[in-house]
């Protein structure tokens, strides 16, 4: 397997609220939370890139450095003038957050605009992420572009896992992003739903009928969160397993909570470890990522407590 993962969307401005009137600025987003774990993570012998898109503007300029500075290679990040980055805030009432989003302009919404330049970068994978968002911030003709790509590298040998991340805002309407979801699911290795979205989208009683679903997309492993209940997962291999994830008794902020847990599981099957080990330390990182604030926690590394 090359030493390379590769993850693919888009990466916004963050501002939250730290007090009455004061925010702090930084830089998040699902599938680049998803990268930043995999740094943390993975040996130092493994790169860690990020693919999207960029402006040419200044705040654009600061993506791009903050990327480098927190060892994730920038060389995939392709500039698109007169665009910038997308921005959401987060705002905060007596413990409960909320979020607004300004996304119109976002260069990130033409990620896949070059076919060259995909080929060439996700060619370089070895493990390769990306997302239901990734998905929905594409024009139809840009997300099979898109998907046609990755099924490529996949092809070549790249590892491809696929978190579902559904934001229906972000979708024309509700059977687009089904049919996106379904194509996203088609193209990869390794899927990761969470039942309370996609079990409502799509009528599944149970997350083992998640599980058939995607099994029946090409998908030859699925790993269904569920919250506190008992994860549901499959693969070839092992057949359909369960694991119940250890109590958290004060959940602080959930915010990547599911892009944390996509990358310390990417990381384990990367480094060698069977699948129910791999979830057994996705499920022990993110519990860590959720009882602290922020998407980004490098706390939890300083004090050595990664999985």
């Amino acid at each position: 397997m090359k030493q390379h993962f590769l993850s693919v969307g888009e990466c916004m401005v963050e501002l939250a609220q730290i007090g009455p009137e004061t925010y702090r600025r930084g830089f998040a987003g699902d599938t680049f939370n998803t990268a930043w774990y995999a740094r943390r993570l993975l040996p130092k012998d493994w790169t860690v890139g990020y693919l999207s898109a960029i402006g040419e503007d200044a705040v654009s300029q600061e993506m791009r450095d903050f990327m480098a500075g927190v060892d994730i290679e920038i060389g995939a990040l392709r500039v698109v003038p007169d665009r910038t980055v997308g921005l959401y805030m987060i705002s905060t009432d007596a413990g409960e957050r909320s979020f607004s989003y300004w996304r119109s302009n976002s260069a990130a919404r033409s990620l896949a605009d070059d076919s060259d330049f995909l080929a060439q970068h996700l060619a370089k994978a070895g493990v390769l992420h990306f997302s239901g968002i990734t998905l929905a911030i594409l024009s139809p003709e840009h997300r099979k572009r898109l998907c046609d790509a990755i099924q490529t590298a996949r092809a070549a040998g790249a590892l491809v896992s696929f978190d579902t991340n559904l934001r229906p805002r972000l979708w024309e309407d509700t059977d687009t992003m089904c049919d996106g979801l379904t194509m996203g699911a088609s193209v990869a290795d390794v899927v990761l739903p969470s039942f309370d979205e996609d079990g409502a989208l799509f009528d599944d009683a149970t997350p083992k009928d998640t599980i058939a679903r995607y099994r029946d997309a090409g998908a030859g492993t699925v790993v269904v969160k569920n919250g506190a209940a008992p994860l549901v997962g499959y693969s070839e291999n092992d057949g359909t397993f369960e694991l119940r994830p250890d109590t958290v008794e004060t959940v602080v902020d959930s915010t990547a909570a599911g892009d944390s847990f996509a990358a310390g599981l990417m990381s384990a099957l990367a480094m060698g470890l069977a699948l129910q080990d791999a979830v057994k330390r996705a499920m022990d990182l993110s519990a860590h990522v959720i009882q602290a604030p922020g998407a980004l926690v490098p706390e939890i590394f300083e004090q050595g407590e990664e999985t």
